[in-house]
C-alpha cells in the first residue's frame, strides 16, 4: 500500500521528511549495519531480530534497508557483502518503497483515509493477514520478510498472533520488529529475538542527516540547530521537531522551574498551569511532559550509584505522572490541577531522594 492519496503524513512518519522505506541514507550505527552483514555473509542470519532504541534514531530506517538488502537475490546470496546500500532506482527499492514487494509484509498502523482517522494500534486480523505470506515458499526461493513497525502498536492478540510464526519459522523468513521501548515487548517474544539495541546518535551524523534532507531544514540557522540538538536525546526525529526557538525556549522555561526543586515559583507554576490549560496549549502540554519525564530520567542517570531505595521517590513519581496524564487524556479533565499535584509531588520525591 502506498502513500494516501492526499499526501497526508502516515502515523510512523514526521512531516516534511520523507518515510523511512524511502529513505536511503543511513547515519552511524555501524555496528548494528554490521550485525546483518555478519549474517548475511556467513549465511546464518538468525530469523527474528528485536530493534530498540529511541524513537527518531533510525530504527525503522535501518530495517527497511536490511529488507531490501535481503530482498535482493543477488545481494543475499553474496558471501561478501560489504554493504546493505541499495540502488535507490533498482526494482526491488520500488517495490519496497511502493510496499507492493510480494515477499515483504509490513505490519504498522493504518493510515488515515478521506473517512477513516488513523489507526492507533495494529489488530490481530492485519497481522494475520500479512502473515499468511509466511504459508508458502517465495516464488524466487528467497527471504520472505516482515517489519514491525512498532511493536508498542501490537495488541495483546496481535503479539501472540507473531509470536506463533516466529516460534516456529519458516525457512528463509526474516522478522524485524522495530521498538521504542524493547523491555516492554512480550517476553516470549523477546526471547525468541536477537536483541540490537541502537545507540542515540552522535551530534555529527545528526547534523548530516539534516544536511541531507535539505531545504527547509538544511536552511535553518547553525544557532537554532544547537539549540535543538541540546534536548534531541541524540534522535533526529525530536531534533526536528524542536527546531523552533520557541519551543526550545519554553523547554528551558520548564527545565529551569524543575531545576529549583524541591524549592518551587508558585507564581509561575500557577502562571505555567493557566497557561498549559487553554485549549490550544496542546502541543505545550505535551511538550512540557515530555520536558518533565526527560529531567526525571536525568537525575536518575546522575544519581544511578546511590542504590535503588534513594531512587525511588523519583521513580514512583514518574509513573505516577504518567498515570494521571493519561487519565487526563481519556476523561478531558481541566490540567491546572494536574499541574499544580505534579510540582508538589515532584518536590517531595526531590526531598526524599537527596
Amino acid at each position: 500500500m502506498s502513500r494516501e492519496p492526499q499526501g497526508l503524513p502516515e502515523p510512523d512518519q514526521l512531516e516534511g521528511t520523507p518515510h523511512p522505506r524511502e529513505q536511503f541514507a543511513f547515519f552511524g550505527h555501524e555496528e548494528g549495519e554490521g550485525a546483518f552483514l555478519e549474517g548475511l555473509r556467513s549465511g546464518r542470519l538468525h530469523h527474528a531480530w528485536l530493534i530498540g532504541g529511541a524513537q527518531g534514531i533510525g530504527k525503522a530506517t535501518l530495517a527497511y534497508r536490511v529488507a531490501r538488502a535481503v530482498l535482493d537475490p543477488r545481494r543475499s546470496a553474496d558471501r561478501s557483502v560489504a554493504s546493505l546500500d541499495v540502488p535507490p532506482d533498482s526494482q526491488v527499492a520500488r517495490q519496497v518503497a511502493a510496499l507492493s514487494h510480494p515477499n515483504l509484509s509490513v505490519l504498522r498502523r493504518a493510515p488515515a483515509t478521506d473517512k477513516k482517522a488513523a489507526s492507533t494500534t495494529i489488530p490481530v486480523e492485519a497481522v494475520r493477514r500479512a502473515l499468511s505470506m509466511f504459508g508458502s515458499t517465495a516464488a524466487d526461493g528467497g527471504y520472505r520478510v516482515c517489519i514491525v513497525d512498532s511493536a508498542e502498536d501490537l495488541t495483546v492478540s496481535s503479539a501472540n498472533a507473531l509470536l506463533k510464526v516466529i516460534e516456529e519459522p519458516p525457512p528463509r523468513s526474516l522478522f524485524l520488529i522495530v521498538s521504542h521501548a524493547p523491555q516492554r515487548v512480550l517476553p516470549t517474544i523477546r526471547s525468541r529475538c536477537r536483541r540490537l539495541l541502537l545507540r542515540p546518535l552522535g551530534e555529527r551524523d545528526i547534523k548530516r542527516a539534516i544536511a541531507f534532507l535539505g531545504a527547509p531544514w538544511s536552511d535553518i540557522p547553525g544557532d537554532v540547530v544547537d539549540q535543538a540538538l541540546r534536548y534531541g536525546e541524540g534522535s533526529v526525529r525530536r531534533t526536528l521537531e524542536l527546531l523552533d526557538e520557541e519551543k526550545v525556549a519554553f523547554i528551558e522555561q520548564v527545565t529551569k522551574l524543575l531545576n529549583t526543586l524541591p524549592g518551587t515559583d508558585t507564581k509561575q507554576v500557577l502562571a505555567l498551569a493557566e497557561a498549559l490549560s487553554r485549549r490550544d496549549a496542546e502541543d505545550s502540554y505535551e511538550l512540557a511532559l515530555d520536558t518533565v519525564q526527560r529531567w526525571v530520567s536525568q537525575r536518575l542517570h546522575e544519581r544511578a550509584g546511590l542504590g535503588a531505595s534513594r531512587l525511588a521517590p523519583l521513580v514512583e513519581v514518574c509513573e505516577k505522572i504518567g498515570r494521571a496524564a493519561q487519565e487526563i487524556d481519556v476523561f478531558n479533565l481541566d490540567r491546572r490541577p494536574f499541574i499544580l499535584t505534579m510540582f508538589d509531588d515532584l518536590a517531595d520525591a526531590v526531598r526524599r531522594a537527596a
